[in-house]
């Protein structure tokens, strides 16, 4: 299989929490694939998806695009691999993870990340993402920057359900680590790889931290990879 990623101007540094997902997703399957650094504005490259988005899959004839219907894909076509969703209701419970990290999750979060990020990709992409995010999020890239004290306090309290419930059990799904873990943590990996080192994401004392180092455990290679800190 081959991953298309986004990839910062170090085409080893892959940031994107929705690419850290499918990653994830196929290291918990034990799938081997190949990844492939993609910019912002490389379009034409992923155009046999239909669409002009990373993650992109390629599975055998399959091209899939949006991690939330690669981890069905990758659920469906690979049904010997270990399960992202466990049994029973699981994949609709993970959906619902799915969809709270990325509607709640990862517009608080962007709020602290975005100004960051726009020193860290390629060249090529570097007009591209001041432009389409500050119209996104209707503020300049520099005002966001002296707000950041500010969108940190906020994405804490976004957190707490997330913080509440791993306060009573292990992980998201349980005892073992399964998709809607990989989802919540796959927004951990992008601010870990593009907030700057003056900034800590989570204060010292948050119980998040240890639900962190589980998952730093479990999938080690994430912990490893190029551009990642150890701290939050």
């Amino acid at each position: 299989m081959e991953l298309f990623e986004l990839a910062a101007a170090d085409p080893a540094v892959r940031f994107s929490p929705n690419c850290w997902r499918t990653r994830l997703a196929l290291d918990h399957k034990q799938l081997p694939y190949d990844t492939i650094a993609w910019h912002f504005t490389e379009k034409d490259r992923i155009a046999r998806s239909g669409q002009g988005k990373v993650p992109v899959l390629v599975d055998g004839d399959a091209v899939i695009h949006d991690s939330w219907v690669i981890a069905c894909h990758l659920e469906d076509r690979h049904p010997d691999r270990p399960s992202l969703f466990g049994p029973g209701s699981g994949r609709a419970l993970a959906r619902f993870v799915n969809q709270w990290v990325s509607e709640v999750v990862h517009p608080a979060l962007s709020r602290v990340l975005v100004p960051d990020i726009a020193e860290l990709v390629a060249a090529c992409d570097r007009d591209y993402f001041r432009s389409s995010r500050e119209a996104a999020l209707g503020t300049s890239l520099d005002a966001l920057r002296s707000q950041r004290d500010a969108a940190i306090a906020t994405l804490r309290a976004v957190l707490q359900p997330l913080r509440s419930t791993l306060q009573g059990q292990t992980f998201v799904s349980g005892s073992t680590p399964l998709y809607a873990d990989i989802v919540a943590f796959a927004a951990f990996q992008w601010a870990r790889i593009c907030l700057p080192g003056d900034a800590a994401l989570l204060a010292a004392d948050d119980p998040l931290r240890a639900w962190l180092r589980r998952m730093d455990d479990a999938f080690p290679q994430a912990a490893q990879a190029p551009g990642v800190r150890e701290r939050f």
